[in-house]
């Protein structure tokens, strides 16, 4: 296990609707007033990273969204620790217009921005935009592209590139972002080509909820190949967060999230995620085994089960660590509250047990 603190992160509810699919009340908004006070009751509760959202289109009750870079910069600016990751999609933005823009924000921030490669899952959205829909596989390559484009912009001077989606010819970006070598680049994906090209090019992975046994099995088949590639990456686990004084309080708000699930809704987003990871070459993207159950919430976050007492979840989130877990990426039911009450009630346990597992062997 590592003997780093495990971190945080929180899904930026800079989309409406929050982060399930239900009509279940609320207390989360999507404007920026909203936003901005999350950001700093976060980093007061210890939360490392925000990742905000990149949505084009309305549907599956996200009927409107704030842009993800311009969102990230507004909250940068209202904190001073919080590192916020910007998701941003290949195909609307290219290598040079991403890395002209996080490299400004980088400098005016201290070197605070980070980013969220999108391979992209929504077919619908590339069609409403005019965006050329790649297959499963050719999407990921068009990523990688995409990332080492950045890093060599981000790096060199004079950066030339011939790829078959991105073309540079002694370019030279000034001034380069501060962080060194270059901003923190994440990536999501549960599939094969995801994992093989985290284990190429990306420093953290981020993957889909699951049970500690499945995220194992992905955590250890990525770490051995980017081992043998002479590569490290960390990896991210979404879960969605209910934490209440009792497992029955806890449950009970799971119960009644599922019992007002927006059934069209999830049908439609059911049926476009499914499809997406269904379309990987081995049938194992991301969604590709959700449940109606699951897909409530959209990045499998119940699977994850951090669902009960601060205790329970303190433990639950210490055993991820321990099959290498190196961040968990929040979703929460009542953001602002909620957010507060884990930096109260949970994280100081899981600062205790990561201490208690330190010790152990030495009293051993």
């Amino acid at each position: 296990m590592s003997q780093q603190p495990i971190k945080f992160a929180y899904w930026v509810p800079n989309v409406s609707g929050g982060l399930v699919v239900s009509k279940i009340e609320q207390r989360t908004h999507w404007d920026i007033d909203y936003n901005r006070k999350l950001a700093q009751i976060a980093e007061r509760s210890g939360f490392e990273y925000a990742l905000s959202q990149i949505r084009f289109t309305a549907g599956y009750g996200a009927d409107n969204q704030h842009e993800s870079v311009t969102i990230s910069h507004a909250l940068l600016a209202a904190t001073e620790t919080l590192k916020v990751i910007a998701a941003i999609l290949p195909g609307p933005w290219t290598p040079a217009l991403a890395a002209k823009q996080l490299a400004t924000i980088d400098q005016f921030t201290q070197g605070r921005v980070a980013v969220n490669i999108v391979s992209g899952w929504f077919k619908g959205e590339f069609r409403a935009i005019g965006e050329p829909w790649l297959d499963h596989d050719e999407r990921y390559r068009r990523s990688e592209e995409f990332i080492r484009a950045l890093k060599g912009i981000w790096t060199q001077d004079n950066f030339s590139f011939q790829g078959d989606f991105y073309r540079f010819h002694n370019y030279s970006l000034k001034p380069k972002p501060l962080q060194r070598p270059h901003p923190e680049i994440f990536q999501g994906g549960s599939s094969r080509a995801a994992r093989d090209m985290a284990s190429r090019v990306s420093d953290w992975y981020f993957t889909n909820g699951n049970s500690v046994e499945g995220i194992k099995a992905q955590v250890d088949d990525i770490r051995t190949k980017a081992a043998a590639n002479g590569h490290s990456v960390k990896v991210g686990v979404n879960a969605f967060i209910i934490a209440r004084e009792t497992e029955a309080e806890a449950r009970a708000v799971l119960d009644e999230i599922i019992a007002k699930a927006d059934p069209q809704a999830i049908q439609g987003f059911g049926s476009e995620a499914k499809n997406a990871g269904a379309s990987s070459p081995e049938g194992e993207g991301n969604w590709a085994q959700s449940s109606f159950e699951d897909l409530v919430q959209y990045n499998d976050g119940f699977k994850t089960n951090l669902i009960g007492t601060p205790q329970q979840i303190a433990e639950r989130i210490v055993a991820l660590k321990a099959v290498g877990v190196d961040l968990i990426l929040s979703g929460f039911l009542h953001f602002q509250e909620e957010v507060e009450y884990f930096g109260k009630q949970v994280l100081p346990l899981v600062r205790e047990l990561e201490q208690a597992r330190v010790e152990a062997p030495a009293l051993a």
